[in-house]
């Protein structure tokens, strides 16, 4: 977007998955654990809408702990994407975390600054799209995501549940300006 003589850059909303996306089954990995949390569908599209980047940014300790692969993760966002597509909908990028320092997997026992409440994922999302940090904001369901988003110079905004649409409207209006 261009205006005047400047270049406006985008915002972004970095969505977490489970329990804010998604209802948490329990190291939630296939297509068929994906239950939409109320909203989250209509809550991506108003990102989308708005102009804003629709990132997801996911602790995955599956990996770590050897329940399931890089691949399956892969798998199920590729999915989770074609769904929202149905809906006029997208996330932009995807980031997880498949590192954890209790970790089965050696290749994964791990700590990172990729893993909430480190602000690796949120800074490589935000650097990689030139997302403008002042108007960006995390939405999570746990203290971890807020203080990764405030690591990384963000709003953390916390999810206690109901209709992520209601909670994201708002927050979308204020992002877009």
């Amino acid at each position: 977007m261009v205006e005047g003589n400047s270049i406006a850059v985008r915002g972004a909303v970095i969505f977490d998955r489970d329990e804010v996306l998604n209802i948490d089954v329990g190291y939630t990995h296939r297509p068929d654990q994906i239950v939409w949390i109320e909203g989250a569908i209509a809550a991506v599209k108003a990102v989308n809408d708005a102009g804003l980047w629709a990132f997801v940014a996911t602790n995955q300790s599956g990996v770590a702990l050897g329940l399931y692969g890089e691949a399956q993760i892969e798998v199920l966002h590729n999915w989770m994407n074609g769904e929202l597509a149905k809906a006029g909908a997208h996330i932009d990028a995807f980031a997880y975390c498949p590192h954890h320092p209790d970790g089965t997997i050696e290749a994964y026992r791990q700590t990172c600054v990729c893993r909430k409440p480190g602000a690796g994922m949120l800074n490589q999302l935000l650097d990689d799209y030139g997302a403008d940090r002042s108007r960006s904001a995390m939405i999570g369901d746990r203290d971890s995501d807020v203080q990764a988003a405030k690591a990384a110079g963000i709003e953390g905004v916390l999810f206690t549940g109901g209709d992520l649409y209601a909670l994201v409207q708002p927050l979308v209006a204020r992002l877009a300006r």
